[in-house]
């Protein structure tokens, strides 16, 4: 397994390396990276829905889409984030995923008295407060399942940039962001700072969860770097990727379901969906916009939409969200 200790806190050359790992190499990798202030958005968000853009601006917060599912989170140099790419395991769903990944990070905690723990689809909380959020995503046979780790982080920052969007607390009592999350460094018998907390899991890591393979110690060549700044210059640095347009249709849907927020936005001209754009914070291991080509074009019925989605594997797109759930949304 290659072990990648990164220095660079640019965050959007950190996310052109993760897709460059997954798509250009075969080896298994472990990364432990930081970044800059940013906020970094979930692969189907509606960026300008989840930040509060002024506040952004003001304080020359760096906002990046990334290649994975799920929600905004917000980074800093008091954060730490851990990288896991490797094979898929036949039949292995994103939980399975989450719980193989997040497994030696709860136990190299555990080591150091901090009782942490897995709950949901894919948070890690200690005493009932977040402090790590969990993604990952599908490549060919490879897969990628990224973290943050909460240390010293500013909670006011990560408060005031992301925006506590009403649908995603639906039957829940709390809804402040600042309420829900904690710092690693609180819960430490011991002050230590960031870089001994990355320090301490990268040995850790390192030598415990080999699978019986020596870690090494991988620097990129030359001619790789060069690669990642090309795709930092022509996709995760430009407006295109990181905001996109915001949906306009004729017609909208939003629901929050256990396992993620889903946004329908679609046309309908003289009974058929001519377009559909979907957006979320959900997980997936095949692209949203295989979905929406396989629906656009389709009679706006139940039944039609109905008989549609049977040809599918819906969970492939939408992690735990029935064919069922799915139609609803358009109706």
């Amino acid at each position: 397994m290659l072990f990648i200790d990164d220095i660079c806190t640019d965050p959007y050359l950190n996310l052109a390396e993760e897709e460059y790992l997954l798509k250009n190499f075969t080896e298994p990798v472990f990364r432990l990276w930081r970044n800059s202030d940013a906020i970094i958005v979930g692969r189907y968000q509606n960026t300008l829905a989840e930040i509060d853009y002024d506040y952004v601006k003001q304080n020359e917060i760096k906002v990046v889409r990334r290649m994975t599912g799920g929600g905004a989170v917000f980074h800093d140099l008091g954060n730490l984030n851990f990288t896991f790419i490797q094979r898929r395991i036949p039949g292995e769903d994103t939980g399975a995923m989450f719980r193989r990944f997040t497994s030696p990070i709860i136990e190299a905690l555990n080591l150091i008295g901090v009782k942490a723990y897995l709950e949901g689809r894919n948070d890690l909380l200690i005493d009932g407060k977040k402090f790590s959020g969990n993604a990952v995503c599908q490549w060919k046979e490879r897969i990628v399942q990224h973290g943050t780790l909460l240390f010293d982080t500013s909670i006011s920052n990560l408060s005031s940039a992301l925006r506590s969007r009403p649908e995603k607390f639906i039957g829940k009592a709390v809804q402040s962001n600042r309420a829900r999350v904690t710092n690693i460094k609180e819960h430490l018998a011991e002050p230590h700072d960031i870089e001994w907390f990355k320090d301490f899991l990268a040995k850790y890591i390192c030598s415990n969860h080999g699978s019986d393979e020596d870690f090494e110690k991988y620097s990129f060549t030359d001619a790789q770097r060069k690669e990642i700044e090309d795709l930092k210059r022509l996709k995760y640095g430009t407006d295109e990727w990181n905001f996109g347009s915001s949906p306009k249709f004729s017609r909208q849907s939003i629901k929050k379901f256990p396992t993620g927020l889903l946004e329908f936005y679609f046309t309908v001209d003289k009974g058929i969906i001519t377009e559909l754009q979907v957006k979320g914070d959900y997980f997936f291991t095949r692209p949203t916009e295989e979905f929406e080509q396989t629906l656009s074009g389709t009679h706006f019925s139940k039944e039609s939409i109905s008989e549609k989605l049977s040809s599918l594997n819906t969970d492939e797109f939408f992690t735990g969200i029935s064919k069922e759930d799915l139609v609803s949304l358009f109706f």
